[in-house]
């Protein structure tokens, strides 16, 4: 049984009245998860509100308002690569994660991600990402230390201050000749839930995607994304024909199974670079991660 030390957290979303249970909430949001199951966390003590204070079955639900629980896992499957970090101070942690491996608990994860791993490796409980990629990606994370500068730096993520550099591998013609795309485009959630697609509408992601170079079968492309949807590159990549190689979900997704450890997504989120709000120096932070090439 793998129990997290450390909350996660879901927010209530608006809906339509009558307001459903929070029982009713948590089971649809994770269906997973049955509700016998949820209703035992609940009557543990397990689920907690916006105060810390443990939910009762009677709590109301309440639109845009937290919920915190702790993950619980019957079995964790063990991730066999290491991350490794690259740089660390009073302030932030940037680490080099492996493919396969979260970055924070999810699913069946819950030791198994790259948070609980440095927390452990460092002793610093109060870490936190300050950005996500996909478990299925290998690069860099960015980690805040300090509470008290946690802001400033998470800012930094929010204007889209931090140029963010990805490579990547794709199937392609040989006679492929070296080219670059703008991608713009408007990204939601599909189904099933963890499948992301575009839709008309207002544009909220944009990517800069550069095809460096080709060799027989194979593509190496610089991606440059200029926001911070979930799966962006994935799609974007799959839009202009150049799906990215092992990639599981998109185009198309296929069966459940487990890991093969010998076809990583051929994705690295190779740099970070931003201008310290604290230093005011140029901060520049490269994985060590390669690809298939």
């Amino acid at each position: 049984m793998g129990i997290s030390k450390h909350p996660s957290v879901v927010t209530m979303p608006k809906v339509e009245k009558p307001y459903p249970s929070i029982l009713t909430f948590l089971s649809s949001r994770f269906p997973a998860l049955s509700p016998d199951i949820w209703e035992k966390r609940i009557l543990d003590g397990k689920v907690l509100d916006e105060k810390e204070q443990p939910i009762t079955l009677a709590t109301e639900y309440t639109p845009l308002n937290r919920i915190f629980y702790f993950r619980e896992v019957t079995s964790e499957p063990a991730i066999p690569f290491a991350e490794k970090i690259l740089h660390l101070d009073d302030e932030i942690l940037v680490a080099c994660k492996p493919h396969f491996l979260p970055v924070t608990p999810g699913g069946c994860y819950v030791n198994e991600c790259l948070l609980n791993r440095l927390r452990k490796s460092t002793g610093i409980e109060d870490l936190a990402p300050l950005h996500r990629i996909d478990r299925e990606t290998a690069g860099l994370v960015l980690f805040s230390v300090n509470k008290k500068s946690r802001g400033l730096y998470a800012s930094l993520f929010m204007n889209g201050l931090v140029e963010k550099t990805y490579q990547a591998l794709s199937l392609c013609q040989p006679t492929q000749k070296p080219e670059s795309w703008h991608v713009e485009n408007r990204i939601e959630r599909g189904e099933p839930w963890f499948r992301m697609k575009t839709v008309p509408g207002k544009v909220n992601a944009r990517s800069v995607i550069k095809l460096e170079e080709v060799r027989d079968e194979l593509a190496r492309f610089t991606l440059h994304p200029h926001t911070g949807k979930t799966h962006q590159l994935r799609i974007h990549m799959c839009g202009l024909g150049f799906g990215i190689l092992n990639d599981r979900y998109y185009p198309e997704l296929q069966p459940e199974r487990e890991d093969n450890f010998n076809t990583p997504l051929q994705l690295v989120a190779h740099l970070l670079r931003f201008k310290d709000p604290l230093s005011g120096r140029q901060r520049d932070f490269v994985s060590e991660r390669t690809l298939l090439w």
